[in-house]
């Protein structure tokens, strides 16, 4: 991955509808397009990394839908849920000898000061949010900027979740509304327009292509 990557857009358009081919932009320095969702390698490709757990955070409001997505990631099939996430929530992904373990915490208010203290031993940052959610933007603006303004180099893939809903921001519009371009120019930052289909189906392309850059960014970690 081109190490003058500042930040990448997985534009889904028609993603609930029409299931295609999404495409990526990624803002260089010299704003050239570049496609951002390659296909990952294994996860436990060579030496390096095996048998080590590599924790990646997944964090969001509550109702932006983390746990139905982290559900997706770690089964390929889609099982929407409920109930919020009232605690912790943990999963591990084996690939071969490596494994990466996912750690939901509840988006409510209570919980939210657990946040910060998990931050230093992760080894990427997965933040959800609800794109049809547009009064508790600001605060899922502010919380995320709060969270990672002393870490500049932490990997954040932002999940612009719930597209197909009805009023749903798109993704240039989280992009604002998220204020993204003031986080700097050190870290990694993508932004990817998700959603989550029916119960029992298979996930949809947009969660496949957050699921391969997720690995790479592991990959690239180790």
């Amino acid at each position: 991955m081109d190490t003058r990557l500042r930040l990448a857009v997985l534009c889904g358009t028609a993603l609930a509808a029409a299931g295609g081919a999404a495409w990526a932009w990624a803002r260089l320095r010299r704003r050239t397009a570049l496609p951002v969702a390659r296909p990952a390698a294994a996860l436990g490709a060579g030496d390096q990394g095996k048998g080590h757990s590599k924790q990646i955070l997944v964090l969001g409001l509550d109702g932006a839908g983390k746990t139905s997505v982290l559900h997706c990631l770690a089964t390929n099939h889609v099982k929407r849920s409920l109930a919020p996430t009232e605690g912790f929530n943990a999963v591990c992904v084996s690939t071969g000898e490596s494994q990466m373990e996912f750690l939901e915490i509840g988006g409510s208010e209570c919980l939210r000061s657990y946040w910060k203290m998990y931050l230093p031993k992760v080894l990427l940052l997965i933040y959800v949010v609800d794109s049809a959610d547009h009064a508790r933007l600001p605060v899922a603006k502010q919380l995320l900027h709060q969270m990672i303004q002393n870490n500049s180099t932490l990997p954040v893939v932002v999940l612009a979740n719930k597209q197909d809903l009805e009023g749903a921001y798109c993704i240039t519009d989280i992009h604002d509304a998220l204020a993204l371009s003031d986080i700097g120019d050190k870290r990694k930052m993508f932004l990817i327009g998700t959603h989550v289909a029916e119960d029992g189906s298979e996930i949809s392309s947009s969660m496949k292509d957050a699921k391969e850059l997720i690995a790479q960014l592991v990959l690239e970690a180790q």
